[in-house]
């Protein structure tokens, strides 16, 4: 790893983007600057937003990159692979830097108390079963739920900066709060056929 990367914040790495003075960017040279720590920042990135007033639709948009990335963490590839019509996709930096303005104040309080810890929760078997639980999560994402996206983002954003800071305290509270997702869409989805069935009945159709 470069000792330049290793000594510099994700925080600080992402306004170094932001700041650049080159109107667009590729996905492509977004995932190269972020280097060793790709798959975890671009979790943080693709799943923070859902907990920003966005336009309707947007967390499906946001799930699809995810549902790439995270089997991909799942199987033990080292590195991001990104199909070409992604990599190169350009994006307008100033979007970009709007949205990084947002994510960054909360990113750089969690550097100051985050640390290395709990490292039986990565590795090998760690890392892909993070893998396999943000796959999951992300396909929750994408259905059209009122609020539904929140816990799994949260979740998702976890989970990407334990894989950055190596931080077992965040991996443990991604599985927490994957655990409420779980419950909370068991309960919505009672919830909804619950009132389906009465208006069936309501209506004579039960």
């Amino acid at each position: 790893m470069n000792p330049l990367e290793r000594r510099q914040p994700l925080s600080d790495l992402l306004q170094d983007i932001s700041d650049d003075p080159d109107p667009e960017v590729t996905v492509g040279e977004i995932v190269h600057r972020l280097g060793r720590r790709s798959f975890g920042a671009l979790l943080f990135i693709f799943s923070a937003p859902n907990w920003l007033p966005l336009p309707p639709g947007s967390s499906t948009f946001l799930a699809a990159p995810l549902l790439l990335l995270a089997p991909q963490i799942a199987i033990g590839i080292r590195g991001p692979w990104l199909p070409r019509f992604i990599d190169e996709r350009k994006i307008r930096r100033a979007d970009l830097a709007g949205a990084f303005r947002k994510l960054i104040p909360t990113l750089q309080k969690i550097e100051k108390v985050s640390r290395p810890r709990l490292a039986f929760l990565f590795g090998p078997i760690g890392d892909r079963l993070i893998g396999l639980t943000v796959t999951l999560l992300s396909l929750v994402l994408l259905l059209p739920i009122f609020l539904g996206n929140m816990a799994p983002a949260a979740a998702i954003a976890a989970f990407g900066l334990g894989l950055i800071q190596r931080d077992g305290y965040f991996a443990v509270a991604g599985y927490v709060i994957s655990a409420i997702s779980v419950g909370l869409l068991v309960v919505g989805w009672n919830v909804a056929v619950a009132f389906i069935q009465h208006i069936a009945q309501v209506l004579g159709l039960a």
